[in-house]
């Protein structure tokens, strides 16, 4: 085998098709477009129409309702607020959202960062947040810490 003989396999590549060149191509005058109308305009794409038939969209029915004004928390996990005050990159006596963005474990605060009870805590902690779930504080708690839910979350 040489470099000159390299081909592709038969039929591997077409040719492109040539539209608009004229009546001997069978793609002349109107490029296979028909006359008139919205099809045969440039830059026209129908997503979604079916051609009269009832659309998929519209055909499933519609459910629920999304809450326009919803609050989205960062969440964070006690297993991890462990991981990080063990590295030394969390002070255990006083954890706030602050110093938790900034130490990186939670990268924004959103509406405010709430605090999960995966994973075990060893280290008496001191946590101040805008939100934790019962078995978080409880772990906290037991682990011979405190866990401080803030007023703002209660306010708003």
């Amino acid at each position: 085998m040489k470099l000159n003989e390299l081909r592709d396999n038969a039929g591997a590549t077409r040719s492109k098709k040539r539209i608009g060149r004229g009546p001997g191509s069978g793609k002349g005058k109107m490029g296979g477009r028909g006359i008139k109308g919205q099809k045969s305009r440039s830059g026209v794409a129908i997503n979604g129409y079916e051609g009269g038939q009832m659309p998929l969209y519209q055909r499933l029915p519609k459910r629920g309702f999304t809450k326009p004004n919803r609050k989205s928390y960062a969440v964070v996990n006690l297993g991890l607020i462990q991981k990080f005050v063990d590295a030394g990159k969390l002070d255990a006596g006083s954890i706030t959202e602050e110093t938790l963005i900034s130490s990186g474990l939670v990268r924004r605060k959103l509406d405010g960062i709430r605090v999960l009870a995966k994973g075990e805590v060893t280290s008496a902690l001191t946590i101040e947040t805008t939100g934790a779930s019962k078995s978080a504080v409880e772990a906290v708690e037991k682990a011979g810490g405190a866990l401080k839910v803030t007023a703002a979350a209660a306010a708003e």
